[in-house]
Formats: structure tokens, sequence, C-alpha cells
């Protein structure tokens, strides 16, 4: 065996922060930059009834509740799993799909950086009071996540663009 690094076949693994519902363009697109950089996607659902409470040196996290929605979690999770293989249907892609607890920024970084990715792909929020509420009290994913790490982040519309004469949400 070699004390050199073994040549890696493409960079790290792509990561799709996705939530049930959200469009399957995103997928899609997450997709197609692992399939350039022959990497693994990851396909992330961030559980954010749940928080870490704890971790373990050994890298155990012990979560805490705050809503008791353990059948929810995995509904939601099936349901990401679903959209994935209908929207990958026939790719070549090798992909998994996984659930991470918290703040769904932070819990992209970590997630990140624990499997060394090369580039996380989320959607824009889709449009609504309900929405531009929650991105006014927490704040645009996308923009936490262009801050708060080091690696580029692609953000995907999720429909119809807004026009030049119309609002922004946050207007």
């Amino acid at each position: 065996m070699s004390d050199q690094p073994r040549p890696r076949t493409g960079r790290g693994k792509v990561i799709a922060g996705v939530v049930p519902g959200q469009s399957a363009r995103i997928v899609r697109e997450a997709a197609h930059y692992a399939a350039l950089a022959r990497a693994e996607l990851v396909v992330a659902h961030v559980d954010t009834t749940r928080f870490v409470a704890f971790e373990d040196p050994d890298g155990y996290v012990h979560s805490s509740t705050v809503d008791v929605a353990g059948d929810a979690a995995k509904a939601a999770l099936d349901e990401v799993r679903r959209m994935t293989a209908e929207a990958l249907a026939g790719s070549t892609v090798t992909w998994t799909a996984r659930q991470i607890i918290g703040d769904p920024a932070l819990a992209l970084i970590q997630l990140a950086d624990e499997i060394d990715a090369s580039l996380i792909v989320v959607g824009t929020r889709k449009r609504g009071l309900g929405e531009s509420l929650r991105e006014f009290l927490t704040g645009s994913v996308a923009a936490r996540l262009s801050h708060r790490q080091r690696r580029p982040v692609l953000v995907v519309p999720q429909g119809e663009p807004v026009g030049a004469e119309e609002q922004l949400p946050w207007e």
C-alpha cells in the first residue's frame, strides 16, 4: 500500500437540500452537476422539528424534539426518497437520501463538512405570506449558506420568475 493519496474519480459529493413538495428541478440540477463532477449526489432533508442537544465524541448526535414528530419526519424522508427516485428515473447518477436535523443552513453546512461536499444545491422558497414571514424570521437558507461556509451554493428557481414590474416577495 502506498502513502500517496489515491486519485479521486471526481470532486466531493454534491448535496441537494430539499423539502417535500418542492420542485423536482432542484434534484435534477444537482444530479447534473454531480454527473459532471463524477460525484455521488446526497439528497438531504432537514427535519426542523428536532435539534441537536449534544454530540458524543464518536459523532453520535443526541437530539431534542420540539414537536413529537417521529412519524411526520419519517413520512417526509419517504416523500423525499420517492420524489428523488421519480426525478432521477433513468439517470446513472448514484444517490442517497439522508435526513439531518436542526437549522437548515447549519445542518447542511455540517453535512457538507462531514462528506467533503464540493457543491450545495438548494431551491428558492415558494411565494406566499407564510414563506415571507418564515424567511423574515429565520433568513434565507441560500444567503446564510453563501456567507457561512466555503463551498459554492447553487440556487435553483422553483417556479416562474417574478417579473420586472412585480414586487419581490420580501418587498
